[in-house]
């Protein structure tokens, strides 16, 4: 399957707090010969600068970090219910070891040369980088959330423009 098997929407009906609580995203860096991605359920897509944006949170620690770091946009793919396991095995291996995409039963499909999602997804959100700062613990205003840290690994923090929303082809 490739890139035409998706539409370009103006707008993407979509519950954040459903999606990303119980379906979670891959989120996705690189370009098409060296890419990777990772499960993840923390993120936000509001307005912010006069623009469209979604964000997304990334450890250091995690193999997805250096694409990020080095690529201009991102990708924020979401999925039916049914593919829950394949995100499971996602978020559960490192690319540094596998292909994970392989592993999870999940096909690459790139938009652009920087731009990778999946033939599974349902809908892709193409973002190009404007902003990204470290979670700073001292500035925690509610000392509970230090509780998601135990290892002071903290996530960095990427806003992206939204550039694309994409829909798979009903």
């Amino acid at each position: 399957m490739d890139a035409q098997a998706f539409m370009q929407r103006e707008k993407a009906i979509f519950d954040p707090f459903a999606t990303l609580s119980n379906e979670w995203m891959i989120v996705g860096a690189g370009i098409a010969s060296d890419w990777n991605g990772m499960t993840a359920s923390w993120g936000s897509v509001g307005r912010l600068w006069n623009r469209d944006v979604a964000v997304c949170y990334v450890r250091p620690s995690r193999h997805t970090f250096k694409y990020m770091e080095r690529s201009d946009r991102f990708t924020l793919s979401f999925f039916d219910p049914s593919w829950r396991s394949a995100l499971d095995y996602f978020g559960s291996r490192s690319g540094r070891d596998q292909d994970k995409a392989s592993g999870a039963g999940l096909d690459p499909v790139c938009f652009a040369d920087d731009a990778v999602t999946f033939a599974q997804a349902r809908l892709c959100f193409v973002c190009r980088k404007i902003y990204a700062q470290d979670i700073l613990p001292e500035l925690f205003l509610d000392p509970s959330i230090a509780a998601h840290y135990p290892k002071k690994d903290y996530h960095r923090m990427y806003v992206g423009e939204i550039q694309e929303v994409r829909v798979k082809r009903e």
